[in-house]
């Protein structure tokens, strides 16, 4: 498809940042109200464990914002990326936004289990919208408590992480932030490069004799791709650190690989993502971040956030639920670190 089909995306955009700016002074007390302005009573929202799946502004308040801004102060939405499309999994009939970034604030308070610092916090996260009507319709909120864990000198995981812990940075070109049209066939030429990595993935799980790594990846990525991982896993700089910090260890650790679709998969400008629920569904076979091997049909809830540069995709934020995926196999994370 050399163009995706027209949509008022500016419209849609403006009703998310309009929330975006509400929530910037909403409090514990008044959250609830202030989602309830552009969200629909029956909105439908994804939100990582132990948040999961809420319906309307009140019971979404109640599981995630609430606790939240009780234990972060002065919060800041540090945005890096946000741009709009059209949902190719229901044949371009949904409006999305994506936006992706920090929470940032004073950690005064326990939130869940996590003990508070009284500094800086950095919560990573990824957030998708579905607006139809001028109400937010479907939400999905991808937040990374590891991440957080970390920051807060609590460790729970059993193994080093083999990729890098860091406070992740947006784009290194800065320009992420699409408040403006974007050219319908540039946005075309991002989720064709989308799809076709997907497919690359695909092959090389079903074939007998898939391409070597590298070459595989190649076909779809810069050599100097940073692939921006979860706490649990790290980030990596380019095609050969990828492969010895990531997907080395993933596809020798993880078997059974089942793939479940996602719920939203667009695309605008250089800039594209999508989300599942699960997206896949693995068994620990190998051992992996420190758990070993075990019997247990694991979900992973993924968020994958991309930019393209010229014909190859560069940089690629991730997020998994990794407490739900954890939890699956026995490890309780907020259990174990309350004790």
């Amino acid at each position: 498809m050399s163009h995706l089909p027209r949509a008022d995306l500016q419209a849609v955009k403006r009703v998310v940042q309009a929330q975006y700016a509400a929530l910037a002074d909403a409090g514990p007390e008044t959250v609830a109200q202030i989602l309830a302005q552009r969200m629909a009573p029956a909105c439908r929202w994804y939100g990582m464990h132990p948040f999961h799946e809420q319906t309307g502004p009140e019971a979404i308040a109640r599981a995630f914002w609430t606790p939240l801004l009780r234990a972060f102060h002065r919060v800041q939405r540090r945005e890096d990326i946000f741009f709009a499309g059209l949902n190719e999994i229901d044949g371009f009939q949904g409006s999305w936004t994506c936006s992706m970034g920090h929470l940032m604030g004073l950690f005064d308070a326990a939130f869940l289990t996590i003990p508070p610092t009284r500094k800086m916090g950095f919560l990573r996260y990824a957030e998708f919208n579905r607006v139809e009507d001028g109400k937010i319709t479907e939400s999905a909120l991808f937040v990374d408590l590891l991440h957080l864990m970390l920051q807060a000198g609590v460790n729970p995981l059993r193994a080093e992480q083999t990729g890098q812990h860091l406070v992740q940075p947006g784009p290194m070109t800065h320009d992420g932030l699409l408040h403006d049209p974007q050219d319908p066939a540039e946005s075309a030429r991002t989720l064709a490069r989308i799809n076709h990595m997907i497919g690359s993935i695909t092959h090389a799980n079903a074939s007998a004799n898939p391409l070597p790594p590298a070459q595989e990846l190649a076909q779809d990525w810069d050599d100097d791709m940073i692939w921006w991982g979860p706490a649990g896993i790290g980030a990596s700089y380019t095609i050969a650190r990828y492969i010895e910090q990531h997907q080395g260890p993933f596809r020798r650790g993880l078997s059974g690989r089942a793939f479940n679709g996602h719920l939203c998969r667009m695309a605008e400008g250089c800039y594209g993502g999508f989300f599942g629920w699960p997206n896949l569904t693995l068994t620990n076979t190998g051992g992996f971040m420190g758990v070993p091997e075990n019997a247990a049909r694991a979900d992973m809830r993924v968020v994958d956030i991309y930019r393209r540069s010229g014909d190859k995709l560069a940089e690629n934020w991730v997020f998994i639920d990794m407490l739900h995926f954890l939890k699956m196999q026995g490890v309780d994370v907020l259990a174990e670190i309350a004790r």
